[in-house]
């Protein structure tokens, strides 16, 4: 069952403008020296000071203008437990492991229907879900090295899968007919990323903060995905979990898979799903039953940020990860979404 939680408030203290960006730096899917399992054991609970830094956020508009944001946190419960990791298997190699377990939607009536209509492309070389009307729910890596804005975020577009033939209802050649998947592309008006991400790479590189919001120039009049607090390991059906996006080996095609979670930390999945580079940035979501309802809802709980090297003693060694959508994390991108926390009350 989804279970309603009291949400952390995010409000707005000052804005300031930046400089534009250079938008010079190259997208890089694979981060090298990650802070880990092991590294993540380690690392002493955020302050409030600490969080409102983390939390704080860079707007960047599609002219090219910047600002960044402080936030005030208020009502945040600081978890003395510290970022404790479950411990549930061992480790598995690659991003393939053993046989491949993901499956192409080529059937028109699923690819274009929820949840896998959820799904979009972004034109960096990510994936990402409709998370309201006009946003979309990323990683903050597919736009920003951690240093500066990646090349192609200057003019940030978004590929929605299309679900209509235009012109005179005669099929076109190629794409229609081989369930490939079609897109409308839309432009990108600003993007938000919280400055966790920037101060976590200028060290050693901490995944907790790597997400982003999109919001779009236009309404896109379909179904989205409802952001959902993460739960547990142990409060998941199977321990497992879904998500769909467009790996780099499958071009073109919209690719599914589900598995489940191997380790946890307060902001970490650490996960064995197959997945490729193109993927990063697919919404991760789970089934659950809506409270005192007999009805099952599924909402977005964490945002694959892909297939990571980090260092753990003096060795490189690889998982896949994804970053949980906590109390504090719904409560930013609820505040992105609405412009206020009003709406952002329970989660």
């Amino acid at each position: 069952t989804w279970h309603l939680k009291k949400i952390p408030q995010i409000v707005r203290e000052r804005t300031f403008s930046l400089d534009s960006p250079k938008f010079e730096a190259k997208t890089k899917l694979e981060l090298n020296s990650v802070c880990g399992i092991e590294c993540q054991r380690k690392l002493p609970v955020p302050s409030l000071s600490e969080l409102k830094d983390l939390l704080s956020y860079e707007t960047v508009f599609e002219n090219g203008t910047r600002t960044l944001t402080e936030v005030n946190v208020l009502g945040a419960v600081l978890d003395p437990a510290g970022n404790t990791t479950t411990r549930r298997s061992l480790r598995k190699k690659r991003q393939i492991y053993g046989t491949d377990s993901r499956f192409s939607i080529y059937d028109k009536r699923f690819m274009t229907n929820f949840p896998f209509n959820t799904a979009v492309k972004v034109s960096t070389g990510c994936s990402g879900i409709l998370i309201s009307p006009k946003h979309v729910l990323t990683a903050a890596h597919c736009l920003h090295n951690g240093k500066d804005y990646v090349k192609g975020s200057k003019r940030l577009r978004v590929g929605l899968m299309k679900t209509k033939s235009r012109g005179n209802g005669r099929k076109r050649k190629g794409a229609k007919r081989n369930g490939m998947p079609s897109f409308q592309w839309t432009r990108v008006k600003s993007t938000h990323i919280p400055k966790g991400w920037f101060k976590g790479v200028s060290g050693d590189i901490a995944l907790d903060y790597d997400y982003a919001v999109l919001e779009l120039k236009r309404s896109h009049k379909r179904k989205y995905m409802e952001l959902g607090i993460s739960p547990t390991i142990k409060m998941m059906p199977g321990s497992m979990i879904h998500f769909s996006g467009f790996d780099d080996d499958r071009s073109g095609q919209l690719v599914y898979r589900f598995c489940s979670i191997s380790d946890e930390s307060n902001d970490l999945f650490y996960q064995y799903c197959d997945a490729e580079p193109g993927s990063t940035g697919s919404g991760i979501y789970l089934r659950l039953k809506e409270p005192n309802k007999k009805k099952w809802k599924r909402k977005i709980i964490a945002v694959y940020s892909g297939h990571q090297w980090v260092d753990i003693n003096g060795e490189q060694q690889d998982y896949n990860v994804a970053v949980r959508i906590t109390p504090l994390k719904y409560a930013q991108i609820c505040f992105w979404i609405h412009g206020n926390d009003e709406n952002c009350a329970q989660g």
